[in-house]
C-alpha cells in the first residue's frame, strides 16, 4: 500500500484538533462508525500457590488491610469514589481477547489479572478486594470503544488497564477524557501525545525507536526497508524515524504498509529482495508477524543476510511464529523474560505459574510487564491519596517510583510516562531473547521529542 494513502492520523495526538476526515482509516467499518460518531464537528485526534515477589512486599504496607461521551456525573464514571462500594473496588480490564490481535493482548490481560490476584491476597487496596471487570475488545476499535464506556458509565470502575495498538487507545481516548476516567495504557508507542487520563507504562518513541535505530546506524546500517502494519504507530513511527535518518546520514530505500491480519507477503519479499536495504524497520502488529517471518525464511532469507528490527515482537509472538523462523532477528524493549534483576527471578516463575493454572504456561514479555506494573503503582497512587477519586490518584501518580521486574521506574511528574532502561536484544532458538545492549540506567521519557535537534516538527504537537 502507498506510504502516502489514506488511514494517516500520524498527524494527531491529545490536544491536537481537527476535523474527523483527517484521521480517516482504510477501514470502512472504522470510517463510518467514526463519522455516526462524531459527525463533521471538530474532534480529539484522535504456581498453584503464588510466590510472594518483592512486589506484593512493597505493596502490602503501601495498600493495606445517550451521547456516548457524556461526561460521567458525581455517581458515574470515576469521579468521587468511582469504582468502590461495599468491600470491593472495581477495576477494568480491556484487550482483544480475540481477532488478530489475541495473539498478544491475553498475556496482557493475564499479567493484569496475576497483579490484582496478588494485591487482594496482600490485603488489598484500603483494606477493600480488587473485583476485575474483563471486556473482549476484539481488535475492533469501535468495540474498544463502546466497552471503555460500559467500563465507565456501566460497571463504574475506578480504573481499566488496556488496549494495545494505537487505533484501539486514540479510539478510547475520547471516551476517557469527557468522562474523566483514568486509563493505564502498557505498550510502547509512537509517542507524541500526553493525555491528562492516562498513564503510558510502555515505552514512548525516544525509549524505544529512537536509541533502536541510532544503534543500527552505530552497527553500520543506513539503508532502511520500513514495513508496517496501516495504522497510526507503524506510520508516525516511521515519520519519525525518515525524519532522525535525514539528520544521521540514514536512507529510507521503501515504505510498505499492510492491512492488519494481512497474511500474504509474497510481493514485499520481493521488493525486499530486489533492494539495496541493509535493515529492515518492522513495525508489523499482530498475527501478520507470523505470516511475514515464516515467508521471509521460506524466501530464504535469514538474520543472518538481512537484519531486522522489530519493535513488536516479544517473547510470545516469537514463540508463536517459531524459534527456528526468528533465531537471530533483533527486537527493542525495555524488558525481557532474561533480565537479571532481583524482582524478575520471582516475577517469571510467578507469572508462569499463574498462567500454567490457565492451561497455558506463558512466557514473559515487556507488554506483560508493563501490564503487572501498571496495578501496582495504580494501588500505590490510592493508598497516597486515600481514595480512588480520579484527580486525587493522578496527583499521587506524580513522582511515584518502583522496583519493577526491568529495574527501577519512575512515573515524570507532568507527562504521564514513566522513565525506563532501553534494550536492544536477539531472539534465541528458545524463541527467548538475549539482551545485546542497553542503556547505562533509565531514560527519561520525551514523548515530544524536544531534546532531538531534528524532532522540532514534531515539538510542535505539544498542546501548550
Amino acid at each position: 500500500m502507498p506510504a502516502n494513502s489514506r488511514g494517516n492520523c500520524s498527524n494527531t495526538s491529545a490536544g491536537n484538533y481537527g476535523e474527523v476526515n483527517d484521521c480517516m482509516t482504510n477501514d470502512p467499518r472504522t470510517n463510518y462508525w467514526l463519522r455516526k460518531r462524531f459527525g463533521r464537528r471538530t474532534i480529539v485526534k484522535a504456581g498453584a500457590a503464588l510466590a510472594v515477589t518483592p512486589a506484593i512486599a512493597s505493596i502490602a504496607a503501601a495498600c493495606g488491610g445517550d451521547d456516548d461521551d457524556a461526561p460521567a456525573t458525581a455517581t458515574g464514571g470515576s469521579s468521587g469514589s468511582g469504582g468502590s462500594s461495599g468491600d470491593t473496588i472495581k477495576v477494568g480490564i480491556l484487550h482483544s481477547l480475540s481477532g488478530t490481535m489475541a495473539v498478544s493482548e491475553v498475556a496482557v490481560k493475564d499479567a493484569d489479572l496475576m497483579a490484582i490476584e496478588e494485591i487482594n491476597a496482600s490485603g488489598g487496596v484500603l483494606g477493600k478486594k480488587l473485583e476485575p471487570k474483563v471486556e473482549d475488545g476484539a481488535s475492533d476499535w469501535p468495540t474498544f470503544a463502546e466497552k471503555a464506556k460500559k467500563l465507565i458509565q456501566s460497571d463504574k470502575v475506578a480504573v481499566t488497564f488496556g488496549c494495545w495498538t494505537s487505533a484501539s487507545r486514540k479510539a478510547v481516548l475520547p471516551v476517557f477524557e469527557s468522562n474523566k476516567a483514568l486509563l493505564y495504557y502498557p505498550v510502547q508507542y509512537e509517542g507524541l501525545e500526553s493525555s491528562p487520563y492516562i498513564f503510558y507504562t510502555g515505552a514512548t518513541t525516544n525509549q524505544q525507536i529512537v536509541p533502536s535505530v541510532e544503534y543500527l546506524l552505530e552497527q553500520g546500517k543506513k539503508n532502511f526497508f520500513l514495513v508496517g502494519s496501516d495504522y497510526v504507530f507503524p506510520r508516525t513511527a516511521n515519520k519519525i524515524i525518515k525524519a532522525q535518518l535525514a539528520a544521521s546520514g540514514g536512507k529510507v530505500i521503501a515504505e510498505e504498509y499492510t492491512p492488519l491480519g494481512h497474511t500474504e507477503y509474497a510481493t514485499l519479499i520481493a521488493k525486499i529482495k530486489s533492494s539495496n536495504a541493509d535493515v529492515i524497520y518492522n513495525t508489523l502488529n499482530g498475527d501478520s508477524n507470523v505470516a511475514f517471518f515464516k515467508q521471509l525464511r521460506d524466501a530464504g532469507i535469514k538474520a543472518s543476510d538481512l537484519t531486522t528490527m522489530s519493535v513488536s515482537i516479544a517473547e510470545e509472538e516469537a514463540a508463536a511464529i517459531g524459534g527456528d523462523v526468528m533465531e537471530g532477528h533483533l527486537v527493542a524493549w525495555n524488558y525481557y523474560q532474561t533480565v537479571d534483576t532481583p524482582e524478575n527471578k520471582k516475577f517469571v516463575p510467578a507469572y508462569q505459574a499463574f498462567t500454567e493454572k490457565s492451561g497455558k504456561k506463558r512466557p514473559t514479555s515487556d507488554p506483560v510487564e508493563a501490564a503487572y506494573i501498571s496495578v501496582y503503582l495504580w494501588a500505590m497512587a490510592v493508598k497516597k491519596a486515600g481514595t480512588t477519586d480520579v484527580e486525587k490518584v493522578k496527583e499521587a501518580m506524580a513522582g511515584l517510583e518502583f522496583a519493577a521486574p526491568e529495574g527501577p521506574v519512575k512515573v515524570h511528574p507532568t507527562n504521564h510516562h514513566i522513565s525506563k532502561t532501553v534494550r536492544i536484544g536477539k531472539i534465541r532458538r528458545d524463541a527467548l531473547i538475549d539482551e545485546i545492549w542497553a542503556t547505562k540506567g533509565p531514560v527519561e521519557p520525551d514523548p515530544y521529542l524536544e531534546t532531538y535537534p531534528w524532532g522540532k516538527e514534531f515539538a510542535k504537537e505539544k498542546k501548550s
